[in-house]
């Protein structure tokens, strides 16, 4: 069981320290691909990534933010968008994502603080695994928002143990309340299928 495994008992009881996070996926790194995909089923990188892919075209540059290993990087790269970025809090992580050969760039970024890219820089951007329980709060949403192009795609999926705790819906609606955005969807998916994991994958607009 998903529950069982040390390493994401761990990274679900973290709290919002960015050493301890990255003391946690330090740790983790040559072990998750196995540990999420075949183990509990990680079914949310290919979800998110078919749903950015259906609003970006194939020569769109787009951001992985919290990329991890690059699952996320690894699903756009099969459905055809070729330009991606990735940002981690984690080197050892980025290390691993490296080898997959399906990144521009990857470099080290903390998504608590402000990122370093311009507006409106990105076609797309995508975010899995990072909105969960003591990683990143919904704040960072607006940062992600302010790098991507007016009009453009921003993919997030919210793990369901932090969706109503954080105040996640509350903090969309204010955005689009402030003209930032627009919600094109929200959809209740799977996430850790095998562990029945769910979360909210939230399909937004930049504005």
């Amino acid at each position: 069981m998903a529950e069982e495994n040390p390493l994401l008992r761990r990274a679900y009881s973290l709290d919002g320290d960015p050493d301890k996070t990255r003391d946690v996926y330090a740790d983790w790194a040559e072990s998750y691909d196995r540990d999420t995909a075949n183990e509990f089923g990680y079914v949310a990188p290919g979800l998110a990534a078919s749903e950015l892919a259906e609003l970006v075209s194939f020569d769109g540059v787009v951001l992985d933010a919290g990329c991890g290993t690059g699952l996320a990087g690894e699903e756009l790269h099969r459905r055809g968008l070729m330009t991606i970025d990735g940002i981690d809090l984690s080197a050892e992580m980025l290390d691993v994502a490296a080898k997959k050969s399906v990144y521009r760039t990857l470099s080290v970024a903390d998504m608590t603080q402000r990122l370093g890219f311009a507006d409106n820089t990105y076609d797309g951007v995508i975010c899995v695994g990072t909105f969960t329980s003591g990683h990143v709060g919904p704040d960072a949403i607006d940062e992600l928002l302010r790098i991507t192009k007016p009009g453009a795609p921003v993919v997030v999926t919210v793990h369901e143990k932090v969706w109503d705790k954080d105040g996640y819906l509350n903090h969309l609606r204010k955005l689009e309340r402030q003209g930032l955005m627009r919600v094109r969807e929200i959809k209740d998916s799977p996430y850790h299928e095998k562990a029945g994991y769910r979360c909210q994958l939230c399909i937004l607009e930049a504005a």
